[in-house]
C-alpha cells in the first residue's frame, strides 16, 4: 500500500480538487490511502476532505491538529498515522501534481537500497523571477554545505519508506531536509522530475523573510548531525538456539 501525507492549513479550496487528482492518478494502479493532516486550519479543511472521501469512495483520513504546530510535525502525525509501506509527501495547495507520482513509483523496481528517498524536481517552477532567484541562491548554499546532491529541496513531493523516515531525528523544518537526511544514515537519493504548477485558491504560508533565518539555523544543524553519523555495516551475525 503506498500512502500519500498532505499537511493542509487553511487549504478548503484546494484540498478536494487535490483528492479527486490523486484518485485519478492511482485508478488501476495500486492499491492507497489519503492521510490529510489539518494543521490547525480556520477554515473547513477538515470537513472538505471528508466530503471528497465519501464522494469519491475512497480509503481517506483526516487527522487535525488542535493548534497549528508546521508543515513537519503535521507530516510526522500523518506518517505515524499511515499504513502504507512507502510514503508520497505533496504539498495541499495544488502546486505539485498528482500526475507525477506513478513515474516516482515506476522508479521503485530499480532500488535496492533499504533506505532511500526519491525527490521530485521542479524544473520548469511557476513562479516569479525573484522567487525563482531565491531558490536557486537557497538550493545552491544548501547543497554546498550539506551536499545531498538535490536540485530543489522545497519540492514537497518526495516517495520514501516509511521505516526510513521513522529512523530519521524529528525537528522543526525537517521536511525541507529530508534527502539530506536520509544520505546520512547510508540511504540513496533519486531525482525524478515533475511539474509545478499555480496556486489556484489562497496565498503561501511562507515568505522570503521567513524562510531565510530559519534556513540557517536548519542547515548548521543538520550539517551537526551529519559530522556526528555513524552507519554500521554488519559483516557477521549468528544465533544460537537452545531447546
Amino acid at each position: 500500500m503506498i500512502s500519500i501525507v498532505i499537511p493542509a492549513k487553511d487549504e478548503v479550496g484546494n484540498i478536494g480538487p487535490l483528492m479527486k487528482e490523486i484518485c485519478q492518478a492511482f485508478e488501476g494502479l495500486t492499491e492507497f490511502e489519503i492521510l490529510v493532516v489539518d494543521d490547525g486550519s480556520q477554515d473547513d479543511t477538515f470537513g472538505e476532505v471528508m466530503r471528497t472521501a465519501v464522494e469519491k469512495q475512497c480509503d481517506a483520513k483526516a487527522i487535525r491538529h488542535e493548534h497549528s504546530t508546521g508543515q513537519s510535525t503535521a507530516i510526522s502525525t500523518g506518517i505515524l498515522h499511515a499504513r502504507g509501506k512507502y510514503i508520497v509527501t505533496l504539498d495541499a495547495d495544488g502546486q505539485n501534481d498528482p500526475a507525477d507520482i506513478p513515474a516516482m513509483l515506476a522508479l521503485l523496481p530499480r532500488i535496492h537500497a533499504e533506505h532511500f528517498c526519491i525527490a521530485g524536481y521542479r524544473k520548469n517552477r511557476k513562479d516569479t523571477a525573484w522567487k525563482r532567484f531565491q531558490s536557486r541562491f537557497a538550493n545552491k548554499v544548501r547543497d554546498t554545505l550539506l551536499h545531498d546532491g538535490v536540485p530543489d529541496t522545497g519540492c514537497g513531493l518526495k516517495l520514501f519508506p516509511r521505516e526510513t523516515f521513522l529512523r530519521l531525528p524529528y525537528f522543526d523544518h525537517m521536511h525541507r531536509y529530508i534527502p539530506a537526511l536520509v544520505r546520512r544514515m547510508g540511504g540513496e537519493i533519486f531525482i525524478s522530475v515533475v511539474n509545478h504548477r499555480d496556486r489556484q485558491v489562497g496565498v503561501s504560508k511562507y515568505t522570503a523573510w521567513n524562510r531565510v533565518w530559519v534556513g540557517i539555523v536548519d542547515i548548521m544543524g543538520v550539517m551537526w548531525l551529519g559530522r556526528r553519523a555513524k552507519v554500521a555495516k554488519v559483516v557477521r551475525s549468528e544465533t544460537s538456539w537452545r531447546d
